[in-house]
Formats: C-alpha cells, sequence, structure tokens
C-alpha cells in the first residue's frame, strides 16, 4: 500500500487553506524573532465586546450547559437568530429554519452537502474564499469559477453568469460584501443576479456573515429579501465571527427551507452533534444585543480602509480599488508581473508574495489562493502603527522594482 492509498483521493484533493498557511508562517518568522507584520488572516484585532463575554461566564455557572443539548441549537438561540434576521434584514423567518453551526465555515460545509450531488456544478464567483471550491468538491460537485476582476470592481454580472450556466448547473453562491475583495453588490445589482437565479431554477447560497461591515453609506442587501420569488431556492449562511470579534467562539448558522433544514440537521447530528452551549449563550447575547460597540469597530476599521488604499495606491504597478464592505483589500498586481524585485523576477502575484515576506517581513495572501495570479489580498483588521508599517515597508520594496 502507497502512502498515496493509506489517505482517501476526495481528502487527498483537498487543498490548504492559503490564509491560514500564510498567517501560520508569518507567525513562525515572528516567532523566531522576525518583525513580521501579518496583513493575512481575517481577524478582527478587537476584543470580543464584555457583555458577550459576560454572558459566556454566567452560563459557566449553570449546570445544564454541561450537557448535550439539541443537535440544530438552543432553542433560545435559534430564536434569537430568527429575530436578528428580520430586524437586519428584513428577511422573515422562523426559528426552525435555523441550524446552529460551529463557526461559519460548517455551515458552508454543510450547505453544499446537503444540496450537491456529484457532478453538479456551482457557479463560483471569483476572487472567492478559499473554502468555497474544497467544500464544493467534498460534496461531490464541480465549482465553475466565473471571473470579474478589478475593472468590474471584483462583481460578476448577469452575462457572465449565463456565459457559465449549463444543464448541470445546481447552485450559486453569492457573496456580499465580499471575502476576499470587499466588494458590495448594490441592490439593484443584487436583485438582477435573484431573478437570474430564480427563472433559472437554482439554488443561491449566500454568505452573509460580513452584513454589518459596509462602508460609505453602503447599503447591505440581502439577495433573500431582494428576490422573494427565489422562495425555498435560497440557503443563507452567517455567523458571529466577524461583526462581534468572535472568530475563536466559533458560532455560525444556516437558515433554509424545512426540508433542507431537517437534511442538514441529520448530518450534524452524525458529524458534530451541538455547539458548545457556553458559546451558543454568548451567541445570544451578541445577536440580541446593542450594536454599539460593532459601530465603534466599524469606524476604526474605516480609517485603516483609507489609510491602506492610499498607501497601496502609492506604488507604481499597484491598482487598489476602494472597497465598500468587509475588512480587505484586494490590490491588481499585474502591473509589476514581469518585473524584476531584489534580484528575483516576478512571473505571478505568488513570487511577489513570496518576495513581499522574505525580503519587507510582511505577509500578504497571494491572488491564487482566490482564483487568477495577478492580485494580492490584505487584511486591514490590525492595529493602526502595523498597518502604517506595513505598507511603507511593501512601498520601499516595490519602489526598487525593475520593469
Amino acid at each position: 500500500m502507497t502512502s498515496h492509498e493509506r489517505i482517501s483521493a476526495r481528502i487527498a484533493a483537498i487543498a490548504p487553506s492559503a490564509t491560514l498557511a500564510v498567517d501560520s508562517k508569518a507567525k513562525a518568522l515572528k516567532a523566531a524573532g522576525r518583525p513580521v507584520i501579518g496583513f493575512g488572516a481575517g481577524e478582527p484585532d478587537f476584543s470580543t465586546p464584555g457583555y458577550i463575554v459576560d454572558a459566556a461566564r454566567e452560563a459557566l455557572e449553570d449546570p445544564a450547559n454541561f450537557r448535550y443539548t439539541p443537535a440544530a441549537g438552543l432553542p433560545e438561540l435559534r430564536a434569537a437568530i430568527a429575530e436578528k434576521t428580520r430586524r437586519d434584514s428584513g428577511y422573515d423567518v422562523e426559528p426552525s429554519q435555523v441550524l446552529v453551526t460551529n463557526g461559519g465555515k460548517q455551515a458552508v460545509y454543510e450547505a453544499f452537502a446537503t444540496v450537491i450531488d456529484e457532478g453538479d456544478e456551482v457557479l463560483l464567483p471569483a476572487p472567492y474564499w478559499t473554502t468555497y471550491p474544497e467544500a464544493i468538491r467534498l460534496a461531490g460537485g464541480v465549482p465553475v469559477e466565473v471571473f470579474a476582476g478589478s475593472e468590474l470592481e471584483y462583481k460578476v454580472t448577469v452575462d457572465l453568469l449565463e456565459e457559465a450556466f449549463t444543464e448541470r448547473t445546481k447552485a450559486l453562491i453569492f457573496v456580499s460584501p465580499s471575502n476576499p475583495t470587499g466588494a458590495v453588490y448594490s441592490p439593484e445589482e443584487t436583485a438582477a443576479i435573484g431573478r437570474w437565479a430564480a427563472e433559472k431554477g437554482v439554488f443561491v447560497i449566500t454568505d452573509e456573515i460580513y452584513e454589518h461591515l459596509t462602508y460609505d453609506g453602503t447599503p447591505f442587501t440581502s439577495i433573500a429579501t431582494a428576490v422573494p420569488e427565489l422562495g425555498d431556492r435560497v440557503i443563507v449562511l452567517n455567523g458571529v465571527a466577524k461583526t462581534y470579534a468572535m472568530t475563536g467562539w466559533r458560532v455560525g448558522w444556516m437558515i433554509a427551507a424545512a426540508d433542507v433544514l431537517k437534511a442538514a440537521a441529520n448530518l450534524q447530528s452524525h458529524l458534530s452533534s451541538n455547539v458548545n452551549n457556553v458559546a451558543q449563550r454568548a451567541a445570544i447575547a451578541a445577536v440580541s444585543g446593542s450594536m454599539d460597540a460593532v459601530e465603534e469597530m466599524k469606524v476604526a476599521f474605516d480609517r485603516r480602509r483609507r489609510a491602506i488604499v492610499e498607501g497601496l495606491n502609492a506604488i507604481e504597478g499597484v491598482h487598489c480599488p476602494t472597497p465598500e464592505g468587509a475588512f480587505y483589500v484586494y490590490p491588481d498586481v499585474t502591473g509589476l508581473i514581469g518585473s524584476t524585485v531584489s534580484g528575483r523576477r516576478i512571473d505571478s502575484s505568488q513570487d511577489l508574495a513570496e518576495v513581499i515576506l522574505e525580503e519587507a517581513e510582511v505577509a500578504v495572501v497571494p491572488g491564487e489562493a482566490f482564483g487568477p495570479s495577478g492580485y494580492l489580498r490584505l487584511s486591514y483588521a490590525l492595529a493602526d502603527d502595523d498597518l502604517r508599517e506595513g505598507v511603507e515597508r511593501i512601498q520601499r520594496l516595490l519602489a526598487t522594482a525593475q520593469r
């Protein structure tokens, strides 16, 4: 038996998470004494708000939280999520349509596992978050990339989707605000895509985890609300990680029609059972509480967003659109492909990211992790001083590029 045969072909084919790999390498270099600044991980640098931590502390005093609870989630949390969804999206759902998951990633995996069969195609707007294609493949599906570059502000159009559509298309993934680009679809763009999907009869799996992180008065639009005719073919994914600085608490959720939800809950009952009860109690406080702390974080994110866009656009060969949401920028660096930096020829954004890490001691994620080469993703969810220093290091390094 070869080493390859010891691991199933499906699992062996999974690509490692590029964002976590970059973050891990940056942390390892930092631990070794290198002054690395990391723009890799999509994680708020703020502490979880105190009222949420207090709710968890109180939960530790209740022995009921030390036992198994329903696999689909605490009834109180499912009800709170349903109410939060009505409040924030105008989307009217019942608690029975909510499945509480171990973070947003589990919701993503279970959504595809529940509705995708072997050979089904899923339209995947690119640039995309690294987990989506792997989750699609794990479900037996085929990710079909639909690329929109910086000239389209990284937003796909109905025409692009129509070109990629085939009789095997089963679902479309829709993400606004976007990771990795920060792009936000307007209400009109969202409605147009939703109507197209409704006419085609495909599922729309919409990831709304960055719903509260939009800037410059840009509205968040839930495709489920914008296009009611999607009906039972819309699946909403969300979680507490990004909005409330709760990445480590691991609470996400899926909202779907009764038959889809029942099937996904059945899967979860065998896969992981209930989410940690203390974290669920904290999530109740998060989704039901004041948004003041969230607004304070947004002010800081907005300030950093403006600073990083200005700094990157000052570099010759770099074009960085201003993102309207999330906490990422996605500069187009195709102008640097073919140049030489620190004696090394740059043939891809992967090459560029490696040179920036090795020479400037700044960690960024190359575009190959999210689709085509020629781009970088930088998270601006880090301290202002680190952001400023990191961008200045990149500026100094790339000022030496020979074209």
